[in-house]
């Protein structure tokens, strides 16, 4: 309806044009027309007389005057008021907002959705955590987040191509290697201080079980000939990084190049594929698992690039970019003296990649804690000729879980952390998936289980899928009767539905389209999830307020359809957040 009426006031305006009032380069592109506030200001609302009146040189009032004289008639409109200093409120005729009742029904699971991106190709590269342990729930608010944002965009038209990158390179995966071979050497029977910066999680001890179990002793050597000459750890009066890497450095000596390998792959394949599988049991699937050992080539020619242009220089050993050229707080390293390329080398060169992939747009989905490489990356691309305004850099908070009101502590390195699949086995699917994207990213969450297990309108995604399982619950009682939904009839006796209730539920169908486009625009999933709870809400007072199911088959197939509309765009809404959709509860 908002298009419908957009559309009333370019003919307004062209009118206007064509009488000289405006230039016709001055009518804008998209014309405002929003929801009113206050219902007493008529259902729809637009600012363009104020937005015009430089252009017109007339007083915006005057101006709402004038475009509201030359608004072509319509059935959908019954009245038109000028409010304030040039508001122009437009009064639905109430059969007009009906009709999309039948739209929605027409359309069914299609309902929605839109061609509005064109099939441009957009990148969602999204939890890509170290492969050194399992996820924890911090990372299932970035999973549900991406999973959601590229539903929406596939929603209304673009060709999403979603990506995991995968760290198997760099000083964590050889921490992690570290850990497992000397979890191994104590499993053979060596007695051994676990270094501090050690990942001692139990996931680690069960990778050593394996590599013992297929490997036997091969790998092991007394933990005297491994801690012979290794600088002292943190506990001990020492520095826990130099402890940790000459370990690193010991363990490629004693097992060679190929054993090295082996226990490196070891904990890569067993950490890679348990998230592999978490991520598909959360619903959550990618098209490609980017790794970043594949970069070697990629990393040669990007930083030779920077080199050709300029961008590139030496201080003492190691090469640096000039970062601070292009906004960046201080220049950053991209080789060290040892001649090996940083972590940020790689993700220049990955960024590279993804656009000499041709992809439109490109959105990365990182934890908070990326905050500091936002400006790096940017500098990076412009640096190489790429826009930098193709890459989105959203930046979610991880989620505080809250076991009663103790705070769970979560650490990767430790070992004390709630898993997602532990939260997923707790609380479900559904709730995890609707609870994780109820917020704005940015904002901080609180994840309550005890809510996200109750059944109360309190729990937002319960509520909603009871909404859902309720007008089914109806249609299977309409059955039990021995009565049928006559959907044509109901269509045709739509427009005697005048309570407000359903007046507002009538209202809410209306704003679905946008809604969707909205959220996935902005990349604000949140705002389906509010939708959607307002919506089951509405419907809920609707239904505890008035019989559906009236002995008059005039008012009964009229609200029947009123109501399986509402079923059929909860049904949409839960299947754009990965969410299902019960018909029974």
């Amino acid at each position: 309806m908002k298009q419908t009426i957009a559309s009333l006031l370019r003919t307004a305006l062209k009118n206007l044009a064509s009488e000289g009032t405006l230039a016709e380069d001055q009518i804008p592109e998209s014309i405002l027309v929003e929801n009113t506030r206050d219902k007493s200001h008529g259902d729809l609302a637009t600012n363009v007389a104020l937005t015009l009146t430089k252009q017109a040189k007339m007083p915006p009032r005057k101006l709402a005057e004038a475009i509201v004289a030359n608004l072509p008639s319509s059935h959908h409109v019954k009245d038109v008021e000028i409010a304030g200093p040039g508001f122009i409120n437009f009064f639905l005729n109430a059969a007009s907002q009906f009709e999309i009742i039948g739209s929605i029904l027409a359309a069914e699971d299609s309902f929605g959705r839109s061609n509005f991106g064109q099939k441009k190709r957009i990148q969602v590269e999204f939890v890509s955590a170290n492969p050194t342990g399992p996820l924890h729930v911090g990372h299932g608010r970035g999973a549900a987040y991406g999973a959601t944002i590229a539903e929406l965009l596939k929603a209304v038209g673009y060709s999403v191509h979603n990506e995991y990158y995968v760290n198997d390179a760099g000083r964590q995966m050889n921490i992690l290697a570290a850990s497992v071979w000397l979890r191994y050497l104590e499993l053979q029977g060596e007695t051994l201080n676990f270094p501090s910066n050690g990942y001692k999680g139990e996931y680690v001890r069960d990778i050593a079980a394996g590599l013992k179990e297929q490997h036997g002793d091969i790998f092991k050597h007394s933990s005297a000939e491994v801690f012979s000459d290794i600088p002292a750890d943190e506990p001990q009066g020492g520095d826990k990084e130099e402890h940790i890497d000459a370990l690193i450095q010991k363990c490629r000596q004693l097992l060679g190049a190929d054993n090295y390998l082996t226990v490196f792959n070891a904990g890569l394949d067993s950490i890679l594929t348990d998230i592999r599988d978490d991520l598909v049991e959360f619903g959550v699937r990618y098209d490609e698992w980017f790794s970043e050992k594949s970069l070697s080539a990629d990393i040669d020619k990007a930083l030779a690039r920077l080199q050709e242009a300029g961008h590139l220089y030496e201080k003492e050993g190691a090469i640096w970019f000039r970062s601070t050229t292009f906004g960046d707080d201080k220049d950053r390293v991209v080789k060290r003296e040892n001649g090996e390329a940083t972590y940020f080398a790689s993700d220049i060169a990955y960024h590279l990649n993804k656009f000499e992939r041709g992809f439109d747009r490109v959105i990365n989905i990182w934890g908070a804690d990326h905050h500091g490489y936002i400006a790096r990356v940017k500098a990076a691309l412009e640096a190489l000729g790429l826009d930098k305004d193709k890459l989105d850099i959203k930046l979610v908070q991880f989620a505080i879980l809250y076991r009663g009101k103790e705070r769970v502590q979560m650490s990767t390195r430790s070992g004390e952390f709630v898993t997602l699949r532990e939260l997923r086995n707790e609380v479900g699917n559904d709730a995890a998936r609707f609870v994780y994207v109820t917020r704005k990213t940015e904002q901080h969450m609180d994840f309550d289980l005890e809510l996200a297990k109750s059944e109360s309108k309190d729990n937002p995604v319960y509520y909603v899928q009871y909404a859902h399982a309720r007008i089914c619950s109806v249609m299977r009682k309409l059955s039990e009767m021995g009565l049928e939904w006559d959907k044509q009839k109901g269509l045709e006796a739509l427009p005697i539905l005048n309570e407000e209730g359903e007046k507002d539920l009538v209202t809410q169908l209306n704003q679905y389209p946008e809604m969707v486009h909205n959220a996935a625009v902005n990349l604000e999933p949140h705002v389906l999830t509010h939708y959607l709870r307002d919506l089951a809400s509405n419907f809920h007072g609707y239904y505890n307020s008035h019989k559906v199911l009236e002995d008059d088959a005039q008012v009964r197939n009229a609200r029947l359809t009123l109501s399986m509309a509402v079923r059929q765009i909860l049904s949409n809404g839960l299947g754009l957040l990965g969410v299902s959709a019960p018909t029974h509860m």
